[in-house]
């Protein structure tokens, strides 16, 4: 196993970033037993105290454990790991868009949205409402792009609040901690959906009145909006790939 230096600032995090990335390329496989804390301290030119901070990271992170006698041993993190795994998976180490992972995150948008938008009409309270409404016209005055993006996220923000679900919360955490390292790639993919406020009036209008299964529908043809130029993107994605090899 060949490793680099890491720099000095912030040690543990290098420690822990890179053998993440290591991993999560499937360099280290499932069942594979790390080097010793002297080892990896050797090859990544660091203390042992920040390698122990690594690896104890990796272990909260469900992408190794600590076996009998102290071995580490790498896990199959596609069984063990959870969402905060999102924004790590979308660039791959090479700076590439990682096209499988982010298929996987368009389609878990596309089931997300309809779920937490009828969730919120199934809790329907004037003051979600309000609050969508607010959001709503927030949206509607946007004068840009950037805008109208920020915008769009504040109002799927408060509709998860209204859906009064702590699965769907930490769920769209991960998507926006996921999304906001291509911000500015994904803005011109999205406009059109970020445009298409007629469609949310009508799920406000659903939630307002627990209309759960029009808000369901409402979001889904909202959303897929999005999932559509998404989708485009990758494929022009994966083609350029496949012409440059």
């Amino acid at each position: 196993m060949s490793l680099t230096p890491v720099p000095r600032a912030s040690l543990s995090q290098g420690v822990f970033e890179q053998l993440r990335d290591r991993i999560l390329a499937d360099q280290m496989t499932h069942g594979e037993t790390l080097p010793s804390e002297r080892v990896l301290a050797e090859q990544l030119g660091v203390n042992r105290g920040a390698v122990r901070e690594g690896l104890k990271r990796l272990q909260q992170a469900q992408l190794v454990r600590v076996r009998h006698g102290g071995a580490t041993e790498v896990l199959d993190w596609r069984r063990s790991a959870g969402l905060e795994l999102l924004p790590h998976l979308l660039v791959r180490s090479d700076g590439q868009l990682h096209t499988a992972a982010a298929r996987g995150i368009v389609a878990l948008r596309q089931a997300l949205a309809p779920s937490v938008a009828a969730a919120a009409a199934r809790h329907a309270s004037g003051d979600t409402a309000d609050r969508l409404d607010e959001a709503l016209r927030a949206l509607q005055a946007a004068t840009d792009a950037a805008q109208r993006q920020e915008q769009a996220l504040r109002y799927w923000s408060v509709l998860v609040d209204g859906s009064n679900n702590l699965g769907f919360r930490l769920a769209f955490n991960a998507l926006e901690q996921t999304y906001r390292p291509i911000w500015a790639l994904l803005r011109p993919v999205l406009d059109a959906e970020f445009r298409d406020t007629a469609t949310l009036e009508a799920l406000n209008a659903a939630v307002r009145d627990g209309r759960s299964a029009d808000a369901q529908r409402l979001a889904c043809a909202h959303i897929e909006i999005g999932s559509k130029a998404m989708e485009a993107l990758l494929d022009a994605h994966d083609a350029a790939d496949q012409g440059a090899h």
